[in-house]
């Protein structure tokens, strides 16, 4: 339950196919880059490691860009014969996307806020309009006009001031996710002298519209430790130090409530969270503890009218939600709202002046409940066996309407206005797909498939209905994240239509350490429960191989970052379940990274894999840590991406995983590794050319399927 997540998660919608040779001798494979060996022993607990590509830890050394830059040859090499196919592909999907567009307008003090892209555009134009639709478009930031000039481009924070008069937004043009802070007048359209360099992109208005706090980040670690102030006009070398985190464990943000009444800081580890409040009219002031951290104590806040109402696991593992008067916030005067339950999982609320809406998951799917003060509630009905439903913006308290976003495996995107009297839900915009959809060609099914410990583990699929036949012939895609209580939801994908549309089922594996089925899913698959993430996996595989969907020959599989580390377990396990694999940017050199504190976010990652310099936690992590439990035996065929600049899953770890594939494994199936040399841990960054990728991705996997156009 946190405002903030831990490391964003990169979520791939597809997977790789790939084909495997059965003599490794004499096989157009193996004329790959080899990357040369260097001892390097790594002592921990008496034990000794000896890790050979150690050296490629060093972004500076010009050996380490040429190992890259060969790889990229390598890859590109061998999927040479598939460009035509490629552009082909890029041009389906991005044909799919309406070029000229615009979300639906929220209302905001006084103001109509959206985004729109233009034709062309890789990045969006975020524009405000004052009263009503009528009225004359201004623009907060231009994010094509922005971007120009830079490989990377991404923004963040994109705000008006409380007087309206000003905006601020934050931009990464590297990839690293260090941003610098900028600022525009709204009514003349310039950009301020104001400018903060090497910042989070966390940064909010106080009320007086001159004072903003921001997040910065150590220059190392890239931990998120220090919230300064900034008075509009000074220099940012005078800005105040208002708070450190000092923990290493712990990162920090700047937020404020929805009433706008009251700046946050949120400090927050994997399993403790800590909030402090300050009078958002009142910048000069003192930040104060809302409630003292306590170990697996978390938290979040809102507040409404004169009152906090706080959604935390104090004695409830599934959280429930409490409140407390303004002045007072300290626990003992908490009082309770909704109290836990065993079978429900208490995920977020949204205040409204007569409402409370609450996010709850039941049964791996989650529900959205209405509530009046008075205490009546009824929940939304979605219609489906599964979705994904989520309330979206709503910046206004008084009002009867709720904006919340739904859609599924077959419907798209979809925006609605619900008037929680009437109960009259209104839908204000789907996503439009380019040359037409036809959801009653598609079908989605919610299985359960049984772990080996008896646990029911669900998996939700969808496949186009004239092209699926039950007897194992389908090729299959099964994805998968489950790490930091993170649940995978069953989501459309315009893009996944060009697997479906060829034969392809595309599975969802929520496996424990997700939090589908509730904080014990979570629990049940971190730290020392770490393997039963993996062993799910396999065990839905071979499920869904019982069941017919697909057979061994026929099954696919992918995951990223956290997901990624999941591919390099399952590969070392069971390889001979999987016909190919993706991990992208995979954290897959557990132990080195998670010794080595200087790397970001290492510290903030104890609670959720163990601290190795524990010896028990070592030991565990070091029995399944993909890099160092490379074995020589037969791999099934592989796509491995990175970027150079990601600050999350550093490029090393799966350029060292790759480089010891080569030399170990005994096959002569297919093994590429892609970086970007321009991007982090997201991959490209605009609209289109991420599709550049994916239409790599595409091709790899339908071409060696046989599947030529």
């Amino acid at each position: 339950m946190k405002n903030f997540l831990r490391p964003a998660i990169y979520i791939l919608s597809i997977a790789l196919f790939a084909t495997s040779c059965s003599n490794k001798k004499n096989d157009m494979t193996k004329d790959y880059p080899i990357a040369k060996k260097i001892e390097k022993k790594l002592v921990a607990h008496g034990q000794e490691r000896i890790d050979h590509y150690f050296w490629l830890n060093d972004r500076e050394n010009p050996e380490v860009i040429k190992y890259l830059e060969d790889e990229n040859a390598y890859t590109s090499r061998m999927m040479k014969h598939t460009d035509k196919f490629q552009e082909d592909l890029f041009k389906e999907m991005k044909g799919r996307i309406k070029e000229q567009d615009e979300s639906v307008p929220y209302k905001r003090n006084g103001y109509l806020y959206f985004t729109r892209y233009v034709t062309g555009g890789e990045y969006p134009v975020y524009c405000r309009k004052k009263g009503d639709a009528s009225g004359k478009e201004e623009v907060l930031l231009d994010g094509n006009e922005m971007g120009k000039g830079h490989a990377y481009f991404n923004s963040s924070s994109v705000e008006a001031s409380p007087d309206n008069k000003l905006g601020l937004f934050a931009i990464d043009t590297v990839g690293r996710r260090i941003y610098t802070l900028m600022f525009r007048n709204l009514e003349t359209g310039e950009i301020l002298p104001d400018r903060i360099e090497n910042v989070t992109g966390s940064a909010e208005w106080a009320a007086d519209s001159k004072t903003i706090f921001y997040a910065r980040q150590d220059e190392e670690t890239l931990r998120s430790n220090k919230i300064f102030k900034h008075t509009l006009g000074s220099s940012p070398d005078q800005d105040q130090l208002v708070y450190e985190e000092k923990d290493e464990t712990f990162s920090c943000y700047i937020g404020k409530t929805k009433s706008q009444k009251y700046m946050l800081i949120f400090s927050a580890s994997t399993l403790t969270t800590e909030a402090r409040i300050l009078e958002a009219s009142n910048p000069s002031g003192e930040f104060r503890v809302f409630e003292p951290r306590e170990r697996k104590h978390e938290y979040s806040i809102d507040h409404i009218g004169n009152q906090f109402y706080i959604v935390s696991n104090w004695n409830a593992r599934n959280f429930r939600l409490m409140s407390a008067d303004e002045t007072n916030t300290g626990r003992n005067n908490w009082k309770e709202v909704i109290a836990h339950r065993d079978d429900v999982l208490l995920e977020g609320m949204e205040l409204f002046k007569n409402h409370l809406v609450v996010s709850e998951r039941k049964g791996g799917l989650t529900a959205l409940r209405i509530m009046t003060w008075k205490g009546d509630s009824h929940y939304l009905d979605f219609g489906e066996a599964a979705y994904d439903a989520y309330v979206a913006y709503n910046p206004e308290s008084e009002t009867n309407l709720l904006r919340f976003q739904f859609n599924s495996l077959v419907t798209p995107q979809s925006t609605f206005d619900y008037n929680m009297d009437s109960k009259e839900k209104t839908l204000l915009k789907q996503q439009e797909i380019v040359g037409g959809y036809d959801a009653s060609l598609y079908h989605s099914e919610r299985l359960m498939a049984p772990a080996g410990d008896g646990t029911m583990v669900p998996v939700s699929l969808v496949y186009r209905k004239d092209k699926f036949k039950k007897d194992g012939s389908s090729p299959l895609l099964q994805y998968a994240y489950g790490s930091y209580g993170y649940s995978t939801d069953p989501t459309f994908s315009s893009n996944r239509l060009s697997l479906l549309d060829r034969g392809f089922v595309f599975a969802i594996a929520h496996i424990r350490g997700g939090q589908e089925m509730g904080r014990y899913w979570y629990e049940d698959g971190k730290l020392l429960k770490k393997k039963n993430t993996f062993t799910d996996f396999i065990d839905c595989s071979r499920f869904l191989i019982k069941e017919k969907y697909s057979s061994a020959d026929r099954l696919f599989a992918s995951g990223g970052s956290a997901g990624g580390l999941l591919m390099g377990a399952i590969v070392n396990m069971n390889p001979e379940l999987y016909k190919g694999v993706v991990a992208a940017v995979p954290f897959v050199d557990v132990i080195t990274t998670m010794m080595d504190a200087s790397i970001p976010l290492t510290t903030g990652e104890y609670d959720e894999w163990g601290n190795p310099n524990d010896k028990e936690y070592y030991d565990y992590m070091l029995s399944y840590s993909p890099y160092d439990n490379v074995k020589a035996m037969a791999y099934p065929n592989m796509l491995v991406t990175t970027g150079l600049h990601d600050s999350q899953v550093q490029y090393w770890e799966p350029a060292k995983w790759v480089a010891k594939l080569r030399d170990m494994k005994t096959d002569n199936n297919l093994l590429l590794l892609h970086t970007n040399m321009d991007a982090g841990h997201g991959g490209a960054s605009g609209r289109f050319s991420r599709l550049k990728e994916l239409a790599l991705e595409y091709a790899f996997i339908l071409d060696l399927a046989g599947v030529k156009k």
